[in-house]
Order: C-alpha cells, then sequence, then structure tokens
C-alpha cells in the first residue's frame, strides 16, 4: 500500500503544481492596475487611475495622449472583446473559432465592411484620424504588455492579432449591424404581403398604433379600421406550418432616454436619462471612463461609457453638455429589385444595361482551408441573397454602405459647450441614426437625430421593394442638419423616446417606418415624467426602474372579464391560475406567477392568430419576425370585432373566437407546467433569469459558473421602462446634470473587466440587479498607473 500512497501523493502534487501553473498563467494576463509602464509616442506622462469597482480615471496632456491611454487601458481589460466585435463586423469570426462561424462570416462579407472601413480612414479629419492611430498603437502596446495572453486565446489555442487602424471603425460597423439589423429583409417580408392581400388589409396589419401614442410633438394617428371583408388567405390558413413562428413583439434592441429641463428642477439644472437596451453579456458593451486633458490653455473633462475598439465617449457629460441615445427605429435602408438581363449578369439602371461587379472575399477559417466567397454589387449596393421573382435580384441601399455613414464625429460631443452646439453636430455624424437627447448647463433640453439621414427622391413607398431602374427614384445625397428634424426647449419642458414613433407630418415622412416599437413603453415614460413638476436624478433613475405592465392590464382584464368565464374555470381546473392573474399580474416582479401567465396568453393568442402569416412568409423566403408590423395591434381589433370570418382556420369551429382565447390559456399552461412543473414555481423571475453570460460559457459549459454572472431572477421586460427580456435588456444606466455630475447616476450589468480574476469582473453586476445608483464620477482612488513616453 505504501507505493498507492506514494501515487496518489505524487498525482495530487502533479495536479496542484498543474493548477498553480495554470493560476500564474492567467494572472499573467490580468491588466496592470499600479506602477509606472512605459508608452512610447505619449507627449507627457498620463496617470491612469481606477475606483475600487475598476471606474478608470485617465489625465493626460493631450487628447492625443488621451487616445493612446484609453486604448492601452482597453486592450489590457477587453481586448476579446474587442476582437470580437472587429471580427463579427468584417466576417471573420470563422479564423477564430472555426467552421461553425461560417454562416455568420458570409452574410457580413455581404457589407465588405472591412473594405469600407480602411476606405475611410484615408478621408476622415486629420484630427480624427491622428486619434485613431493613437488608440491603436496605445492597444497593441496594452496587448503586449501582458505577460501571457488573454484567457480566451488560451482556451481557443490562438494567438490574438494585432490591432489595426481600420478595426475601430469595424467596431462602430457592429453597432450599424445591432442597430439597424432589418437590412432589408423588413421591405422583402413587407412586399410579399402588400402583393398577397387587399389594400385596406395590408394598411391595417401594418399600422401605427393608435392606442400606444407618445410622439414628441404631441402628433396623433387615427387607427385603420378592421376592413369590411373576410380574412384573407395570408391569414386564414396555410399549406404547411411555420417552423419558427416568432415574431418581433418589441424592440428589444432599442433604448430609453429622457430629459427634463432646468425649470422643473429645484435649482434649475437639467437632467439627462439613458439606459440603451442590448444583448446582455460579459463583459458588457460599455466600460466606464473619465477623460481629462487641456487644448489651447482650456481644461477638458468628459465622463461617461466609452465602447472598447473606440478612442471616445459614446454617451455622458463634459460639464457643459450631457447626452445619451436610443435607436431611431427609422427606415435607413431600401431594397432596389434589379431588372436582371437574360444571363444574369447586368441590371437595368437609368435605361441602360450596367453589369454587376464581382468581388471575391477569402474568409480564413481555423483548421481547415480558407474559403473564396463571391459578392455581386450593383450601384445601388450588394445583391441580396434573399430569393426574388424571376429575372430579378434584391439589392440592398443601406446608409451603411455609404462613406457619410461613418466618422469620429461624435468627438466633437466632447467640447459642445450647449444644445445648439450639439444639435448642429449632430447631422454631420457617422453612426447608426439615434435619437440625441441633450441638455446643457444652462437648463435647457433638445432632440434631434444624430446619424446621417438620406434625401430621398421619387421614393412612393419605401417599405417595399422598389424599381429604380428609370432613374426616377434613388437617392438623392443626405440631409444637412436645417433640414434634420429637431425639438429644441419644449414648452412643456419634457423630452423622452423609447423606440417608437417620435414625431409625426413631414418630419415621419423623412424617417420613415423601420419597424417601430409599439409606443407602451414611451407613453408610461411620458406619463410618468409628466405626472410631476419636479425631479432630481433619483426621481428620474425611478422611471428607469419602473416596472408596472400597464400594456398588459387590458389582456388581464380580457381574461377576468371574457375568458375565465366560472363554467370554463371548472371544467378546467383553473381555480389557481385565475387566483395568480386577479393578484399578481400588475407588474412584472420576478415572483410574480400571474404576470406570466397573462404574458403566455398573450403571446399564446398571438401565435395562434399569425402562424398561418408566418407560414406563407417563410415560403417567401423571410420570417414573420422580419415584418415591420406590431402584432399587438392588429389582434386587439380583431378580438373585439370577433367576426366569425375572420377566424384564422386552424383556431375555426363550433366554439369561435372565445374557443380560442380558452385553448390560447389551457396551451400556455400546459407548456408553462411543463417547463415549471407546477404553476407556483411559474414566476417571472425564473422564466426571465439573469442571461449575462460570456460568449464562450455555451460551448465551455464546465465553465460557465466562473464566467458567467449568477442566473438572477430578473425584473422588468419589453414593454415598459426597466427593459429586460431573456438577456436583452439595459445595458446602462444614466441619470447626469451636466455641470452636477457629482449628483448623477451610472451602473452597467457586470463590471470593468473582461478577466475573470480581475477584482472588477463582476464590479457593477449586484448594484445593476438591485437598482442600486452608483455614482456617476468615479470614486476614491484605489489603483494609480502611470504610463511615461
Amino acid at each position: 500500500m505504501t507505493w498507492f500512497k506514494r501515487f496518489l501523493g505524487g498525482l495530487l502534487l502533479l495536479i496542484l503544481l498543474a493548477a498553480l501553473a495554470l493560476w500564474l498563467a492567467l494572472r499573467g494576463s490580468l491588466a496592470q492596475l499600479d506602477g509606472e509602464r512605459a508608452l512610447p509616442a505619449l507627449a507627457a506622462p498620463a496617470e491612469l487611475q481606477r475606483d475600487a469597482r475598476g471606474y478608470l480615471t485617465i489625465t493626460a496632456e493631450s487628447r492625443v495622449d488621451v487616445a493612446r491611454a484609453l486604448g492601452f487601458a482597453h486592450a489590457q481589460e477587453r481586448f476579446f472583446q474587442m476582437d470580437l466585435m472587429r471580427r463579427n463586423s468584417a466576417g471573420e469570426l470563422a479564423a477564430l473559432v472555426g467552421e461553425k462561424a461560417l454562416p455568420l462570416d458570409k452574410a457580413r462579407r455581404l457589407h465588405r465592411f472591412r473594405h469600407r472601413a480602411e476606405a475611410v480612414l484615408a478621408t476622415l479629419a486629420s484630427d480624427e484620424a491622428a486619434l485613431v492611430q493613437a488608440y491603436t498603437a496605445g492597444v497593441n502596446a496594452g496587448l503586449a504588455a501582458l505577460s501571457v495572453r488573454p484567457p480566451e486565446y488560451l482556451l481557443l489555442r490562438q494567438a490574438p492579432r494585432p490591432w489595426v487602424p481600420a478595426d475601430s471603425l469595424l467596431v462602430a460597423y457592429g453597432m450599424y449591424l445591432d442597430l439597424q439589423r432589418g437590412q432589408g429583409r423588413d421591405d422583402i417580408a413587407n412586399g410579399l404581403l402588400k402583393q398577397a392581400v387587399p389594400a385596406d388589409w395590408y394598411a391595417f396589419l401594418t399600422q401605427h398604433s393608435a392606442d400606444w401614442q407618445a410622439a414628441l410633438d404631441d402628433s396623433r394617428v387615427q387607427a385603420v379600421p378592421l376592413p369590411d371583408s373576410p380574412l384573407p388567405a395570408w391569414l386564414r390558413d396555410a399549406k404547411v406550418a411555420c417552423s419558427d413562428c416568432g415574431m418581433t413583439d418589441a424592440r428589444d434592441i432599442g433604448s430609453n432616454n429622457w430629459a427634463v429641463a432646468g425649470r422643473l428642477t429645484a435649482d434649475g439644472r437639467a437632467i439627462v436619462a439613458d439606459d440603451m437596451h442590448l444583448g446582455l453579456r460579459v463583459p458588457g458593451t460599455w466600460f466606464k471612463a473619465r477623460l481629462r486633458w487641456k487644448h489651447d490653455g482650456r481644461a477638458f473633462d468628459v465622463a461617461g461609457v466609452s465602447l472598447p475598439g473606440a478612442p471616445l465617449i459614446v454617451a455622458g457629460s463634459n460639464g457643459h453638455v450631457a447626452w445619451g441615445f436610443t435607436n431611431t427605429t427609422s427606415d435607413w435602408a431600401d431594397v432596389i429589385a434589379l431588372r436582371l438581363s437574360a444571363d444574369g449578369q447586368h441590371y437595368r439602371s437609368g435605361g441602360e444595361d450596367k453589369p454587376l461587379l464581382r468581388t471575391v472575399e477569402k474568409i480564413e477559417i481555423a483548421g481547415r482551408p480558407a474559403l473564396d466567397f463571391e459578392v455581386r454589387e450593383s450601384e445601388w449596393g450588394p445583391v441580396m441573397p434573399e430569393p426574388a421573382p424571376p429575372g430579378q435580384a434584391y439589392a440592398l441601399r443601406w446608409v451603411a454602405h455609404d462613406a457619410v455613414a461613418m466618422n469620429l464625429r461624435l468627438l466633437q460631443m466632447e467640447s459642445a459647450a450647449n444644445v445648439d452646439e450639439a444639435v448642429r453636430l449632430a447631422a454631420g455624424a457617422g453612426m447608426p441614426a439615434q435619437n440625441l437627447v441633450v441638455a446643457d448647463a444652462g437648463g435647457r433640453i433638445a432632440w434631434t437625430v444624430m446619424g446621417a439621414m438620406p434625401q430621398r427622391v421619387g421614393v412612393e413607398d419605401m417599405a417595399v421593394p422598389q424599381d429604380w431602374s428609370d432613374g426616377r427614384a434613388r437617392w438623392q445625397g443626405y440631409l444637412d442638419a436645417q433640414a434634420q428634424p429637431r425639438l429644441v426647449d419644449p414648452a412643456d419642458g419634457r423630452l423622452w423616446t423609447a423606440n417608437s414613433r417620435m414625431i409625426g407630418g413631414d418630419a415621419l415622412k423623412l424617417l420613415g417606418n423601420g419597424g417601430y416599437d409599439l409606443g407602451a413603453r414611451a407613453q408610461q415614460i411620458r406619463d410618468g415624467l409628466r405626472a410631476h413638476q419636479r425631479f432630481d436624478e433619483t426621481a428620474l433613475h425611478a422611471i428607469q426602474l419602473d416596472q408596472r405592465a400597464l400594456m398588459l392590464a387590458r389582456w388581464r382584464t380580457l381574461l377576468l372579464e371574457r375568458v375565465l368565464t366560472p363554467q370554463f374555470v371548472a371544467a378546467n381546473g383553473l381555480a389557481d391560475y385565475l387566483a395568480e392573474v386577479q393578484r399578481s399580474a400588475e407588474a412584472a416582479r420576478p415572483d410574480a406567477v400571474g404576470y406570466l401567465l397573462v404574458r403566455a396568453f398573450r403571446e399564446q393568442t398571438l401565435k395562434t392568430l399569425f402562424a398561418p402569416l408566418a407560414a406563407r412568409l417563410e415560403a417567401g423566403g423571410v420570417k414573420l419576425r422580419d415584418l415591420a408590423f406590431v402584432p399587438e395591434t392588429p389582434a386587439w381589433a380583431l378580438i373585439q370585432a370577433s367576426r366569425a370570418d375572420q377566424l384564422p382556420q386552424q383556431a375555426s369551429g363550433a366554439t369561435g373566437w372565445d374557443g380560442l382565447l380558452q385553448r390560447a390559456v389551457l396551451d400556455s399552461r400546459a407548456e408553462l407546467l411543463t417547463k415549471f412543473g407546477s404553476l407556483a414555481a411559474a414566476t417571472w423571475g425564473a422564466e426571465n433569469a439573469g442571461g449575462v453570460n460570456h460568449p464562450l460559457s455555451a460551448a465551455l459549459p464546465a465553465l460557465s459558473r466562473w464566467l458567467d454572472m449568477p442566473q438572477t431572477p430578473m425584473a422588468g421586460d419589453s414593454h415598459m421602462p426597466r427593459v429586460h427580456n431573456h438577456g436583452h435588456g439595459q445595458s446602462e444606466r444614466m441619470v447626469v446634470s451636466p455641470g452636477h455630475e457629482e449628483r448623477g447616476i451610472l451602473v452597467i450589468p457586470a463590471g470593468q473587466s473582461g478577466h475573470p480574476l480581475s477584482p472588477f469582473y463582476r464590479g457593477d453586476h449586484a448594484a445593476w440587479l438591485a437598482g442600486e445608483p452608483l455614482p456617476f464620477l468615479p470614486g476614491e482612488t484605489a489603483h494609480r498607473l502611470v504610463l511615461r513616453p
């Protein structure tokens, strides 16, 4: 037995030594937090201070030195995240993770964003180009300063590729892919629907909601009435069932922001609140930073959230102006139905045939030979892969493909002195078009669209594929600052946006509809603002945490007053179901069973109503989720009318509409019981658990506890200010008054670092879960690193 004990002892020692070696290797890829480090090309020493949560303050002599130091810090804390973002935009993920990323790479290569980024670099203003070059040098210096490559590369057995200036633009292009994700599929889906149903049904299905309206100018749309005719075949039945019946019920990839003017605060301070909604992951999208430098005798001090991979503050405050964004969800792309020649090699434009240009993109794939992928392009944009009618092809005309769509003029927000300057610079900013809400230290507030807006000429219906072959329909450049919609100094001192229709009249015609949100969330925010006459940061933060289920209230009433009859409840053993709907459906609380029951009933009803439409669209090569419509509006009108000739065929029968609704109760309840085992366990928090995960944890489940944030039951949902829906939600919560940043609030979902051994990996997570208002500015310095030339 002695030899066996020695063997076990030796084996245990080897395991301990291996664990120690792994731990030391991982420690070698942690960011340097203290001491000194040489950083070539700095004009003067730069200081990096971090508080106990890792909130970074950079103090340097110039903005260029700040960019160099920020690149160093971003690389040390977040390089793998930066790498994924540039590769996602460029279509280069397969070179890192292998063949499973090939379909996504092909979809991305259609846009040739690396080629576009390199072309844009040559046209950047000199100050922007200098910042990108300095930031790039800082990134590579930060990466080289790690004694071991970041842990994700150890797992993938890959070496990180150096950063190049075009990569920073690719990170920005990634926001186009996130925020304008329709990319023409919505137009194709709308076109199929428009061709298949009568005009009155098309108008009814695709209308803006008249029930939930919260436009900034108080403009209102009238409801399109339910047509008198029977339900069209496309809505009544389908030859085959849909394989994917999911629909876009809400714009989770969106945001909330609002502002109050100084006359609504006790001391004349205007305040901005902003929470941008994105996919939640570890590390989070944003990196908190405070940047301080001098220029021409003036001191600059800008704080907020930066995007790792880019050398600027995206949303925040400069002491004079504070700003935040939401996605406009307007129409920034058109689909052109190309008229092809018989051989398919030419298309018609301006009365003549022009050749389709062909480019071969080489896609590198880890572990196997590279793949050649051909992209065909017209003068309007690339040919899309979606099927088109015989003799045609679809081309995508998208703002993101034009040079005007990309620059770093957002940097000018760092020096804007008031709302007038901020509004003027908005039109020239090369970024996905956003609702900019801005406040200044004088107590004023304003809204405008920040980003390039195309000037359409001869376009009759931008929501469906168009024929531009005769040259009459086209984009004629972009609108200048004076033509872009804006609202400065609103009469009631309040502004708000939440991805729904934000304005009417001629301005709406310029913006179009890219699939606006229902409007319930915006209305709840607006009504919350109008319910009070005095505000401070705490009051605005409370609106960000509002989880009341106001939109679902009418569905709860429908259940209680029409569907859950005594006979139906008794016949199906639904007494506990009824009790929970009565007791716990008023808010999206983690412990609420009733909320989940009403929500699931509504979703099942919508799925049943629109399953035939989903199947028809699938047959045309698109999905129901591509369609730019809000299912709530037509569904509610159909239910209220409850006409027998407007009932989907699979739901028809002796029991009619009441039977459809009762079946939705039973089916949704059965699904919840199967999933959770009992009704009592079917809480909204159990359904809507955390979901803040590392991108590698799905492939490496054994490491998920180490990599992911805990699976915590979450409050909030899509159609309310506190948005959290299965891994999508508030990627930051910011409330700030310019000039009074010490009173502000700033919280992110995870932490500052992407390294699991870092003390900052989970820095803000507990506060984000609890709705705790962390300070907008960094706290007391806990770590100090000096970078020297």
